[in-house]
């Protein structure tokens, strides 16, 4: 293994500087994005449209394309952060949020719903001050 490592040196290097610049780099946005999340976004049982989604035509579709854009390139890198260092899952969570794809909102919500993952995505928000996030659950589905 050691020789696989002399042999490829660059190779190395270069994987050391990604993984640390994507360590910093979800440090930085992960906290973000989840704190930019409405603390409703995940209470409903079916998903509520943006408002500016109908406004124009021309911005909907290249904003379309970036938002998947960066929500494939934030699950890779939340697949990466599993063994590399950084918040793998959170990172992932927040990829999916960006993507858009047939029942994504009930997967958001599935995951979501996760104790550990939304204890981590609540501590991040009230380190900002923010709010807990309200999660709609099928127990609540049942009872009403």
């Amino acid at each position: 293994m050691l020789d696989w490592f002399n042999n490829n040196e660059a190779l190395t290097w270069w994987l050391v500087v990604f993984s640390g610049f994507s360590f910093l780099a979800t440090l930085i946005a992960v906290p973000i994005i989840l704190i930019r999340l409405p603390h409703d976004y995940f209470s409903f049982p079916h998903r509520h449209r943006i408002p500016w989604q109908r406004r124009n035509r021309f911005l909907r579709i290249p904003l379309f394309i970036i938002k998947n854009f960066l929500g494939v390139v934030f699950i890779l890198l939340g697949i990466l952060m599993l063994v590399l260092p950084g918040q793998g899952l959170l990172t992932i969570v927040v990829g999916l949020v960006l993507l858009e794809f047939p029942g994504k909102y009930n997967f958001e919500r599935w995951a979501v719903n996760r104790p550990p993952l939304l204890r981590a995505i609540n501590w991040i928000r009230a380190k900002a001050g923010k709010g807990e996030l309200d999660v709609y659950s099928t127990d609540q589905a049942q009872v009403k």
